[in-house]
């Protein structure tokens, strides 16, 4: 496989993204007292970040990798739409599928952080079901634009974007014109995928919605994906599986290990995952080689600590050194 060669390949594709958007805000401190008021640490605050999460996090490392790449989702109309947007058109990504609904907050996660070490974490978000508005300009958007679609990426956190009625309608507009769709699920409409090309889910989504318990072993993964298949009658699962690696199953199942980098936190990890895939769909590759290059990228953004796009020189290197070393 002539890596250089594919990855220039990836520039070549047009990705569309769906899902729910997140903006995600960091505040990085020092924690060196409790409060005498109540007992809890006082953060010293020494700065904070803002990046894209959820579904724009998928976009993001998607466009890192120098594909053309829509994304459509919904935020508030509030302050933090304002940041929301200025982050995506700061990674090359458009605004126009955006739809802003004044019932709603954008869903922005704030996450306090002492030494590197998570302290907690506040969330402003809505887990209403999108309003039919907002389902009609996705929809009519996605329309537009599904003829120039070399792929497209359903993103589910369960926070109300990818409603019954738009998945049913993004599988069927995909279907007609030979589009391949992904989906990373969350368990409330995780059985609203049938007929999907690639299916994502990770182990404990895949216990919880077949209402069993589920060791991480080869053997039970597998027969869980039997059961999961033959529910979805999707073409590939991938199964991302934590500390083991990933499990690809279709007419076969090929295990993968985890990479052996060091890990600083997995947040974002599985939205790599899902936009690596969607590129080696997009390009021809078979999924097995795509999900090896996705376990590659999911372990050098697990190097940094909060969400970050995928580096495609680290990824190219870390290739390298799997194909070719």
């Amino acid at each position: 496989m002539k890596i250089e060669a594919l990855f220039s390949s990836f520039s070549k594709k047009k990705i569309a993204v769906i899902g729910d958007i997140m903006l995600d805000r960091y505040i990085f401190g020092h924690v060196s007292r409790i409060s005498p008021e109540y007992p809890v640490p006082v953060v010293d605050v020494s700065h904070e970040t803002q990046r894209l999460g959820g579904a724009a996090n998928v976009a993001v490392n998607i466009r890192a990798m120098g594909a053309n790449t829509l994304l459509f989702g919904i935020s508030g109309t509030d302050d933090n739409k304002e940041a929301l947007s200025g982050l995506m058109k700061s990674h090359g990504l458009g605004t126009e599928h955006l739809f802003g609904d004044p019932e709603r907050p954008t869903t922005c996660k704030t996450r306090i952080l002492s030494q590197n070490h998570h302290i907690a974490r506040i969330d402003y978000e809505s887990r209403q079901d999108a309003s039919q508005q907002a389902v009609s300009f996705i929809r009519e958007h996605l329309e537009s634009a599904i003829g120039s679609l070399d792929a497209i990426v359903l993103q589910d956190y369960n926070k109300g974007t990818l409603t019954d009625d738009l998945i049913r309608n993004t599988l069927k507009t995909a279907s007609e014109h030979g589009v391949p769709v992904l989906v990373d699920p969350k368990e409330k409409s995780f059985f609203s995928y049938t007929g999907c090309t690639v299916f994502k889910p990770n182990l404990s989504e895949i216990a919880a919605s077949l209402g069993m318990t589920l060791a991480n072993n080869d053997d039970a993964v597998e027969k869980a994906c039997m059961a999961l298949q033959s529910k979805l009658a999707c073409r590939d699962l991938v199964v991302t599986r934590s500390e083991k690696g990933m499990t690809v199953c279709n007419d076969r199942f090929t295990h993968i290990p985890a990479s052996s980098l060091e890990v600083a936190d997995v947040s974002g990890a599985g939205d790599t995952v899902i936009g690596i895939l969607s590129l080696g769909v997009a390009a021809g590759l078979d999924i097995e080689t795509s999900a090896k290059i996705a376990n590659l990228a999911a372990a050098t953004v697990c190097q940094e600590v909060g969400a970050v796009p995928v580096n495609p020189d680290k990824l190219i290197k870390a290739c390298r050194n799997y194909f070719q070393g």
